[in-house]
């Protein structure tokens, strides 16, 4: 048997997603033809073309409201430089086309809509006038390739509000549909939307790229789709619809991570209307059972087990334990490596990072070494059972990726990397003379010392992420993080000392917390921005998991949850609740993520969180 792995629209469009690489390289290691594709950055590219330009426009014109307050009404009438320069940005920003970064930072080349704009007057905001203030700031007068790649991001954001408004509301720059998944109790809304007459011109470009699955190289007997996050749910579902239709004898498997948080107590059986068999936690060890014909059903009392599958007639098991060592070596062949887009959303030093460059993406280790935080959903396998690989396997691995894509950037994607396993991998990768970069995400612990950054910075190192969460000392014991605010600054200094950028996230309306604690960890994330501590951070509001400490514990936190029952049960992931007294979050929440946006480009670090508040009327 054969199996075809897809990444479904629509995601970031400068990497591979992690997931057929993994599951394509472990199963061809077991002897099982395995191939792959990647139909998010295929739609992708399809969207950003003179065609679907001129596709829009015409519908634009088609119901334009007239007047000078059309949104449509810029895209309109410059629609030939659109399409005239739809191409080259593209080629621009897969590296194809360098000379042209000279004209995109002059600001001569492209038609200027809504997004730049809104740059414009912030700029001018700083003391600039396009290319002074903020731009100047950001960089400098050598920049020419990054500004130019800012510049030609803008230009797709344009491109993508003109689509989105002309073609398919659902549409937008690194994702498609995404509200049509997010909070999804039951399943009607998406599937009335899978099955309305009358497909939109996305509908449309899906279903040609479904059918291109076909034709293009040997057809199926197995469809993989990874669906990992609510903004892929329904590329995936509208591409195992088409592949239902048209060529029923394929079997068809859903995995993901969206699967694994979401569908774990799925009731409603019409999702098996559209595929057969959705796959639970780590995939390789179920895939490899089933295409090898290994599966067995599952008894009553261990319908839950790591890695296990689910059909309309019930539950299979691999056989084992269903976790596969590691570490997981991707096999990217048969993605175009050389078609991603490299994109700056901001002129941040290392917000940029998640966008720009296409990195090699790895696990060090299966799960969470810490897995006690109150808020995470520790009671998944795929978080709770911690399974590291040896430096000596993960640099093998790393050296053969090199070898295979000319790649030297990699994202180690673990949900916590270890102080220990860090520093054995640096050593082993100073040991080979391995050449890379890379970054991923740890703990601000304190094993983290001045020498281990600098060890890490001397392997490669360019950057961390990490949860300081509400950056207050009561809350992050309350929620178990293990961390201090103290020993947080300890681990920042070792990493700027040793040059290492910092990426930090942080939450709001944490149960039991008070809009001072709120504001005073705002002005602490701020002293950090101040003194070069932190370089990017991402403020969102604390979401109550099915899964987490929390809610199985709920009155301890001091919250109720109010989910109301919906049956037969779709998704179960975030839970709603009420808390007596709780602040007014909205309000506070646009505090915290204006002033932290301010930081991030390097203003208002001389306005405490009060001020903030006062400015903004909270």
């Amino acid at each position: 048997m054969n199996i075809l792995l897809v990444t479904p629209p629509l995601l970031q469009p400068n990497t591979p997603y992690p997931a057929t690489p993994v599951l394509t390289g472990y199963l061809k290691r077991q002897g099982i033809d395995a191939r792959q594709r990647d139909l998010s950055l295929e739609l992708a590219l399809k969207m950003f073309t003179p065609e679907t330009l001129d596709t829009a426009a015409q519908a634009a014109a088609a119901h334009r409201g007239g007047g000078d307050d059309d949104p449509l009404a810029f895209f309109l009438d410059s629609i030939e430089d659109y399409k005239r320069t739809i191409l080259p940005v593209i080629r621009f920003l897969q590296g194809k086309n360098s000379a042209l970064a000279w004209r995109l930072a002059a600001r001569t080349f492209l038609p200027e809509g809504p997004f730049f704009a809104a740059m414009d007057e912030e700029d001018a905001q700083t003391g600039g006038d396009g290319n002074g203030g903020a731009m100047a700031a950001s960089f400098g007068s050598m920049g020419i390739t990054d500004k130019a790649r800012y510049f030609a991001t803008l230009y797709l954001d344009d491109v993508s509000s003109f689509l989105s408004q002309a073609l398919d509301p659902d549409f937008a720059f690194g994702r498609y549909g995404e509200r049509l998944a997010v909070s999804l109790p039951s399943f009607t809304p998406l599937h009335n939307r899978l099955n309305r007459p009358k497909p939109t011109y996305v509908d449309q470009l899906i279903d040609q790229l479904a059918d291109s699955l076909l034709t293009e190289g040997e057809p199926p007997e197995v469809l993989g789709i990874t669906v990992p996050f609510p903004g892929t749910l329904y590329g995936a579902l509208r591409i195992a619809k088409r592949i239902r239709r048209t060529a029923p004898q394929i079997k068809i498997v859903l995995g993901g991570g969206y699967v694994n948080s979401e569908l774990r107590d799925i009731e409603d059986m019409r999702i098996f209307d559209y595929v057969h068999v959705l796959s639970y936690d780590e995939g390789c060890i179920p895939l490899t059972a089933l295409m090898k014909g290994q599966l067995r059903p599952a008894e009553e009392r261990d319908r839950d087990v790591p890695g296990h599958l689910l059909t309309r007639d019930g539950t299979l098991l691999p056989p084992g334990n269903g976790q596969a060592e590691m570490p997981l070596v991707p096999d990217y062949e048969g993605l175009m490596i050389s078609d991603y887009l490299s994109v700056v959303e901001m002129p941040n030093p290392l917000h940029r990072i998640w966008t720009d460059g296409t990195w090699l993406k790895m696990q060090l280790a299966q799960g969470c070494y810490w897995h006690r935080c109150a808020f995470c959903d520790v009671a998944l396998d795929y978080i709770c059972r911690y399974c590291p690989g040896t430096p000596s396997d993960i640099v093998d691995a790393m050296e053969r990726l090199v070898r295979q894509t000319g790649q030297t950037g990699f994202h180690f994607t673990d949900e916590a990397l270890a102080p220990s396993l860090l520093a054995a991998v640096s050593k082993e990768i100073l040991r080979r003379g391995l050449a890379v970069s890379w970054w991923g995400n740890i703990r601000f612990e304190t094993a983290f010392t001045a020498e281990i950054a600098q060890l890490m910075a001397d392997a490669g190192c360019i950057a961390v992420s990490g949860g300081l969460e509400c950056a207050n000392d009561r809350l992050l014991k309350l929620m178990n993080k293990g961390i201090t605010l103290s020993s947080s600054l300890r681990v920042f200094q070792a990493f700027a000392d040793a040059g290492i950028l910092v990426h930090t996230y942080l939450m709001y309306a944490f149960p039991t917390e008070t809009k001072n604690e709120a504001l005073d960890a705002l002005d602490f994330v701020r002293g950090c921005f101040a003194k070069g501590l932190v370089q990017s951070a991402f403020w969102h509001r604390f979401a109550l998991t099915a899964h987490s400490v929390i809610a199985k514990n709920p009155a301890q936190f001091g919250i109720t949850v109010t989910e109301p029952p919906c049956h037969p049960r779709f998704a179960l992931n975030e839970l709603r609740y009420v808390e007596e007294g709780a602040p007014d979050w909205d309000r506070i929440g646009k505090v915290l993520e204006t002033a932290l946006y301010n930081f991030m480009t390097g203003r208002g670090l001389d306005i405490s969180a009060r001020k903030w508040c006062r400015m903004l009327g909270a």
